[in-house]
């Protein structure tokens, strides 16, 4: 039978593994989404990470650490861009006096009636 003191010792553990292998897969994915290092040193950084983990993770850390910043952000910026642009082309135009525009081409052709047309302008100047 174990004793507490081995069942936390491996939870430590454990604990460990999960927040090196974390680290590791952050590191890989920055590694392949830097599209500025050559794979001669991207090649270099997987064979450092192989043979030195906790080493290699730690100097790809230090040494290219604010790099990792600046790319995350980037490739958040540009997912949001791309996210908004989106939304913009789905919803379509955003002034007010296009969609009341466009409610009364809509009214005029008897797709919607009256109580609609008064609707949707509303929602357009709020």
């Amino acid at each position: 039978m174990d004793t507490l003191g081995d069942v936390l010792y491996t939870t430590l553990w454990i604990f460990a593994l999960v927040c090196y292998l974390m680290v590791l897969f952050y590191i890989i994915s920055d590694l392949f989404s830097d599209h500025e290092l050559s794979g001669w040193w991207k090649a270099v950084w997987i064979v450092v990470l192989i043979l030195f983990p906790f080493l290699g993770a730690l100097v790809y850390l230090i040494a290219r650490g604010p790099g990792m910043q600046r790319r995350a952000k980037a490739r958040y910026e540009q997912a949001k861009a791309a996210q908004d642009a989106y939304i913009q082309q789905a919803v379509g135009t955003t002034d007010p006096a296009d969609q009341i525009a466009r409610a009364k081409e809509l009214h005029d052709q008897g797709v919607i009636d009256d109580a609609e047309y008064q609707q949707l302008k509303a929602k357009a100047l709020s």
